[in-house]
């Protein structure tokens, strides 16, 4: 049995709770600091002293892994109530402000953010230069609902309740490669003669050959030798000759050194989304941001 708590005697530390929640929805104390942006040995010791204050064990460590003990759940169940409550305050809090100062905190894939995002935020800064705008760089759909970003740029429709969203584009990609590999390998003449050169992985392999498997390039495992999960890593990897993949054609056009492989094969496709918070929206810094990116992401608007 835990000990009963006394709520009352007891002076919450938020960091404290921050790394407890965190550590109980990612499973570890390293998944739980990468998702807070600190380090390891930070939110072990939070998550230390709120066992402490509390005079209970939250977790228990099997293996590698990290197990809520009973006590542990049932505190789990109370901090999310909390934290579901200070998400609330804050949204209110943001939608009532009319100014345009403060922070904005965008969150896009690490290529969008590296290779598109800059010249839209030159724009945003004269129009707005007593903004600060936090770059959210992930490649996994962060919770606008939970305050992860205010405003979220995806290629798949948002579906969680209470979310504005906007399409604002339908971005075109293609296959692109460095000329030297093209000059060492060949320049393909069909999705045949394509489908045998090396590719650079991005992501889950398996997810990448069901991509293109529909598409008419019958590639298998062995044609991703090299790859990563980070897309500006792949990219790079791309620039430096080490094989094929597709990118989406507005980043293309800001990458010296890579060239497209099948020009005149038909586009692959995708939306490009702009979602954010319905009370979020009506904050005037969150409006113009969004309205900002909307214009910009538009067709044709970023090179």
């Amino acid at each position: 049995m835990h000990k009963c708590m006394n709520w009352k005697a007891i002076n919450f530390d938020w960091n404290q709770v921050r790394s407890f929640l965190a550590t109980a929805e990612e499973g570890s104390f390293s998944a739980a600091a990468r998702v807070l942006e600190q380090t390891q040995p930070t939110v072990g010791r939070q998550v230390a002293a709120l066992e402490m204050a509390l005079g209970i064990t939250l977790f228990e460590r099997v293996g590698k892994s990290l197990n809520l003990t009973t006590a542990g759940a049932e505190l789990l169940l109370h901090v999310r109530e909390m934290a579901d409550v200070a998400n609330r305050i804050s949204l209110t809090a943001t939608s009532q402000s009319q100014a345009v100062e403060g922070q904005v905190r965008i969150t896009a894939s690490d290529v969008m953010s590296a290779y598109q995002l800059p010249p839209i935020l030159k724009k945003i800064r004269l129009a707005a230069p007593r903004l600060e705008i936090d770059i959210v760089a992930a490649n996994d759909i962060r919770d606008i609902q939970r305050r992860e970003a205010d405003i979220a740029i995806r290629h798949v429709r948002p579906t969680q309740p209470d979310l504005t969203a906007k399409l604002v584009a339908e971005a075109t990609a293609h296959f692109y490669a460095a000329p030297s590999y093209l000059d060492q390998v060949g320049r393909p003449k069909n999705e045949g003669e394509l489908a045998k050169l090396d590719f650079v992985g991005f992501g889950d392999i398996d997810t990448m050959i069901g991509f293109l498997d529909p598409a008419g390039i019958k590639v298998t495992r062995k044609s991703f030798r090299v790859g990563s999960q980070s897309g500006i890593v792949s990219w790079e990897l791309v620039r430096q000759g080490f094989g094929i993949c597709v990118m989406s054609d507005d980043v293309a056009a800001l990458t010296p050194g890579v060239e497209r492989v099948l020009p005149d094969r038909e586009p692959f496709k995708f939306p490009i989304w702009l979602a954010t918070h319905s009370e979020l929206h009506t904050a005037r810094r969150i409006r113009l941001v969004f309205d900002q990116l909307a214009d910009q992401l538009s067709a044709g608007t970023i090179r």
